[in-house]
């Protein structure tokens, strides 16, 4: 049987990474590391080794599991994690590698009035600024 192969989110279409790494770098930059355990991080490395062009890949459970070492629960449960933390879209029996989110930009910091002030000051102030409707 042949798998008709088609994008599933063309808005976050994977591209190379500007910089020298083949993995981009922002996945530890951006604190995507901490929000997937290592068998996640294990089957989105098969994931990108195995895509196309597209971030697109196929790969049955069966062999995933396999490759992986792990039982069906645990297959489905990294799969949920990149899922979860946006790295993938799956779509029986589709995968697709997506790009990394652009971080949001940082807010500027406020502007100093070059006074100097305690603690007390500063906590009596937040305080009373919220107590206000």
């Amino acid at each position: 049987m042949q798998i008709k192969k088609r994008v599933l989110c063309p808005e976050r279409l994977r591209k190379v990474p500007a910089q020298f790494s083949w993995l981009d770098q922002r996945l530890v930059r951006q604190g995507y590391l901490g929000r997937c355990d290592h068998a996640a991080w294990t089957l989105y490395l098969v994931l990108v080794t195995v895509a196309d062009a597209q971030g697109l890949s196929y790969y049955a459970d069966p062999s995933l599991q396999r490759m992986l070492r792990l039982e069906p629960a645990g297959l489905q449960a990294a799969r949920a994690q990149l899922v979860q933390a946006g790295l993938i879209v799956y779509q029986p029996p589709l995968y697709q590698v997506l790009s990394l989110e652009e971080a949001a930009p940082l807010a500027a910091p406020a502007p100093r009035s070059g006074q100097t002030r305690s603690l007390k000051e500063i906590l009596a102030q937040v305080l009373e600024k919220g107590a206000q409707p």
